[in-house]
């Protein structure tokens, strides 16, 4: 018997997961735009606009659950809209995952963390994901598996348009590093979850090399041939408020869990191997 699998946001992330599934998985997807609806229709999944009364539908058909929709001041809006029908299958779901973040980790002054370590987020985006974690986490029954993320970066996503514009900046806050992820490796861990559920589980998603941010961007420039882009202090910086909140944390994160307990041998172990896979596959 075949899988389907409900994507509530069926964004960058979560279409890597559906593309990693074999042809027996039927795919259900959610957006919030209606411009949209016709290119997920396009990458094989079946669309459906977010909220509706279908995805209540769509739920009652599902045997996995993917959550890639964040929250907001007023919760998680999954659970807003459609708490009764995922209440209600509970004990029927196969698999519910939750893609949360890093960032439920608050600040660290670059040590190292791993899933024990106790959840303090310093932003608001980070306290929004510990109230949804813990949302999902109250679910009776709900086969449930938090992932957080790392900063993601793949196709489409990195830093190879700023250099070739000459826009890129190498932003110095000394002691700065964050961790980051290719999209495939989420996929790849999200699938190997699928295999060997753990309800309950909660899985850091990261490479196995934290870095300072100006390290990526010279390293962009250097596969380029293009010059270095020029340093500037973090405090002299022009920076939009959400760029700023992202350097006002600073960990390095531990993977080990993903490794030994779903046997992920991560594509892209560092960002070195990783932005050299994107510039080979674009050309």
């Amino acid at each position: 018997m075949s899988s389907t699998l409900l994507s509530l946001g069926h964004g960058y992330s979560a279409q890597a997961l559906a593309r990693r599934l074999n042809g027996d998985w039927r795919i259900i997807g959610t957006t919030r735009s209606p411009a949209k609806l016709a290119g997920l229709e396009a990458m094989g999944a079946e669309p459906l606009l977010f909220p509706s009364a279908d995805i209540a539908n769509a739920i009652g058909e599902a045997t996995h659950i993917l959550v890639s929709v964040g929250p907001d001041a007023d919760g998680d809006p999954v659970l807003r809209a459609y708490r009764d029908a995922i209440f209600a299958r509970a004990n029927d779901l196969e698999w519910v995952a939750y893609l949360s973040t890093t960032g439920v980790y608050g600040d660290h002054n670059g040590a190292w963390i791993d899933e024990d370590t106790a959840l303090t987020p310093g932003t608001q985006r980070g306290i929004w994901r510990k109230g949804a974690e813990a949302a999902w986490a109250g679910i009776p029954d709900l086969p449930l598996h938090i992932f957080r993320l790392a900063g993601i970066y793949g196709p489409g996503r990195g830093p190879f348009s700023k250099v070739r514009k000459g826009t890129a900046r190498r932003i110095i806050k000394p002691g700065q590093v964050f961790s980051r992820i290719h999209v495939d490796d989420i996929a790849q861990a999200l699938a190997a979850s699928i295999e060997q559920p753990n309800p309950g589980r909660a899985y850091n998603l990261c490479d196995d090399e934290p870095a300072p941010p100006e390290d990526v961007i010279a390293y962009a420039a250097e596969l380029l041939g293009k010059p270095v882009p020029p340093a500037v202090p973090f405090d002299a910086a022009d920076m939009s408020p959400m760029a700023r909140s992202f350097y006002a944390e600073s960990k390095r994160v531990m993977n080990q869990r993903i490794k030994s307990e779903l046997g992920v041998q991560l594509r892209y172990p560092d960002y070195r191997s990783g932005l050299t896979a994107l510039l080979a596959e674009a050309e």
